[in-house]
This record gives structure tokens, sequence and C-alpha cells, in this order.
């Protein structure tokens, strides 16, 4: 059988799922309350490859690696040419976001089928995709056709938890385990909606704190308010952001859903009286950054605009708007001035902008131009762990994925099984592109 006639076996994919997803429960990334096994995981792929494997006779190289006990990372090669190449899928992680079973229309931790629906944590990211790569695996094993080049999977732990380091592909890169692989395309499998995603944003989130003078709001011309402060304060940041920021001529070349943006996601204070002006409160948000501008860049002009609302002899505070005739941010009288204070969560990371010019992007638009009849890459300012380090350092990253944009990280998770038939045929066009 050649490459040319793979097809998905429906019913060994639905079935690795089913215990992909049964296992999901235990692969919730969310520490300290969830730290995920992916061993869990790890062992359903195993028991279909292993048996496939050169100890076994078979063709497959077959490694798992763990830094954590029970938390391991599977690296699987079908050996094409000794000096033909290579190429690989990277990216298809064994954790998940964390599902309370009260807020679903249906079990999040059992895989159940809708028509052509496949629900469940997991199901989109990133455990179908797990199995749709161990199914191409699978067949390669079984059918041994000869290949140039050598077809490399990788499948990781921690993904969705960046904060914590040594685990996932971050130690496997730090280790040199992937350094062959820059000498063919990556394609990291991990994104929705079955057409190519050429470029993500990068992160920083942020928190503004505002400390003003607490009183009672019967008497407003006694107090500084800390929420006005904080509005304003916002305002201000946003103005000076996106004049710092604006629109980068390469978004529309990629095509991205939206240019960089700042703006508040949530607010808090300290509690009191409904009649009681506090005394400080709390404006978080986040930055999403197009990855034609620079991440640390970015930290460093907040930083510079809440500094300048700090200083005395800049005139930024006094210049703030006032929200009515008692709204004030000084009580010189008092010697009082209001004050803000930024800081930064405990990570950021930075976006990617993928080679549209490389032999990979070419490879990938034709293979989804010849399943789907087109090709029609997108870029979005959400984003994902990971790739840009990777494109940094020499590997030419590619992501596909075959999900459902709509349900990541969301209630009721699903993916769809024919979206996964058709995603199978373009990692088998990718292959047989490379072996011609």
């Amino acid at each position: 059988m050649s490459i040319e006639g793979f097809e998905l076996d429906e019913t060994l994919f639905v079935d690795l799922l089913r215990k992909l997803i049964g296992e999901a429960k235990h692969l919730q990334n969310n520490p300290p309350e969830a730290v995920p096994k992916e061993d869990r995981a790890a062992r359903h792929v195993l028991d279909i490859l292993q048996p496939l494997s050169e100890e076994a006779g078979g063709p497959l190289r077959i490694r798992h690696i763990s830094y954590v006990e029970g938390r391991g990372n599977i690296i699987v090669e079908y050996p094409g040419e000794p000096d033909g190449g290579i190429m690989s899928f990277v990216g298809c992680h064994m954790d998940v976001v964390t599902a309370n079973p009260d807020t679903w229309s249906f079990d999040p931790f059992s895989l159940s089928i809708e028509g052509d629906k496949l629900r469940g944590r997991g199901t989109t990211d990133c455990l179908g995709h797990v199995a749709l790569v161990t199914e191409l695996f699978r067949q390669l094993a079984v059918s041994r056709p000869r290949l140039k080049r050598t077809i490399v999977g990788v499948y990781i732990a921690n993904e969705e938890n960046s904060k914590i380091l040594g685990i996932g592909i971050d130690e496997l890169v730090a280790r040199h385990l992937l350094d062959n692989l820059r000498a063919g395309p990556l394609y990291w499998v991990d994104v929705a909606d079955s057409q190519p995603c050429i470029g993500t944003g990068g992160i920083v989130a942020w928190s503004l704190k505002a400390y003003g003078k607490m009183f009672h709001s019967g008497l407003p011309h006694k107090s500084i308010n800390p929420i006005e402060l904080a509005m304003a304060a916002v305002q201000y940041m946003q103005d000076r952001f996106y004049a710092d920021f604006p629109p980068h001529a390469e978004e529309a070349r990629y095509g991205f859903a939206t240019p960089s943006t700042m703006k508040p996601t949530q607010w808090s204070y300290p509690g009191g009286s409904i009649n009681q002006i506090p005394g400080e409160a709390t404006v978080c948000g986040d930055c999403r950054i197009t990855p034609f501008y620079d991440v640390e860049q970015v930290m460093e002009k907040l930083r510079s605009y809440v500094d300048e609302l700090n200083s005395a002899g800049s005139g930024a505070l006094e210049g703030l708007p006032v929200r009515g005739p008692c709204s004030q941010y000084l009580l010189p009288e008092e010697g009082l001035r209001g004050r803000l204070e930024l800081s930064f969560f405990d990570s950021f990371s930075k976006g990617i902008a993928c080679n549209l010019d490389s032999e990979g992007f070419h490879a990938m638009t034709a293979a989804f131009s010849k399943v789907y009849g087109f090709c029609k890459p997108y870029a979005i300012t959400g984003s994902l762990p990971c790739i840009r380090e990777l494109q940094e350092a020499g590997y030419d990253v590619q992501c596909i994925g075959f999900g459902r944009m709509a349900t990541y990280h969301a209630i009721d998770e699903y993916a769809l099984l024919s979206d996964f038939k058709k995603g199978f045929q373009v990692m088998r066009e990718l292959v047989a592109h490379f072996n011609k």
C-alpha cells in the first residue's frame, strides 16, 4: 500500500480517542489543584505503537522521555533513507485544561458521539490530534512504504502551563533531542478550523493598582477615588499604546483578525460599604501583540506610561480627565496624590509569523488545496506557547490543526470526525509531497 492510499481508520481512531478522553480527568493542568499525569495518555499511544517498534520487529523508533515522574513525552520516528532528509509533526499535547462537569451538558471526561460530533474535554485541544498522529504512524508502520525522508512525531507534556519549565518540549529542545528537526519542516499540530494558522500573537498580562483616599461617598470632595483614577489611567495608557503600536503593514499580508490591542478584563477592590469610596482598586488586563512588535518593548512602554503618571513633574496625572465637579486625583491641602502601581503576571509569550517563503509553507498550502479545494490561511492574536522559541532556534515552524476554534478551552468541547478525516488526508499529502 502506498502513502497515497492512506485513509483514516475511523474505528481505530475513535477507539483510541475514547481511551484518551477517558483519562482527561487526570490530564487537567492547573497546578497546584490539578497536576496532570500525561503518562496516562502516553500508555494508550504506546500500546498501539510499541508492537510496531524496532524492538518488536517493526520499523518505528520510539522514545518515551520523562523529566518528571508520570509526565512523559514521546518521540516516534519512521525512518527514511539515511541522507533523505526529515519532516516532523510536533506539538500534539497530552494535557488538557480543566473542566467542571457541573457546567457541561455532557460528561467532559468520557467520549460521547452525536452525529459527526466527538464530544469531551480534549477532543479539539489536543487529544484528538494525539489520536490522529498515532493513526498516521500506525499506518506507516503497518504498510512500510519506502520513503526518502524520516517522519518524526513528537507528543508533548505540559503545553497548557508555560509557567513551569523542564517538563515538555522546552526541555527536549534544551537537551538537543530535537536538533535534527531543523533539517526539514516542522508542523505544529495544535490549531483549529482546518486551515493553516500562519500567525499568532504575543501576550502581556498586567495589573494596575490605583491608590487614592478612602472617604464617605457623601463627601467625595474629601476623597481621591481610585476607581475613577484607574479608569482614567487605563484610558491614558491605551491612548499611548495605540499611538506607539499602531496597525503594522505586515498584519494585512498575514491576514490578522485584529492588530495589537490593550484592554482591561477584570476589576477588583478590597470591599466595604456601598456608600464608601475605597482607598484602592485594581484593574487587570492584557496586551495582545502581533509578532511584528517586540513584547518586551511593550512592557517597557507600559512601565513608562505609569512612571509619567506617577511623576509629579510630568503633569500627566493632573491632565487626566475627571468625572464630575468633585472628582480629583490630588488633594493639595492634605499633600495627597493618587498613585499607580503596575505589575506583570509571571510569564509572557511572543507571537509568531510563519515563514511564507519556506518549502514547508508551500507544501502545506498545496496539501490543503488538494484536500479541500482551497487554502485560506488565517492569523489571530490568540497565543500558542513554545512555537516562537522554536522558530528563533532555527526550526521552520508551520501550524496546522483540525479541531474547532469555538470550543478551545470551552464548556462542551467537541470536534468533528469529518474534520479529522480530512486532516488525516492533509497529513498524508504532506508526507507524500516530501517523498516524491
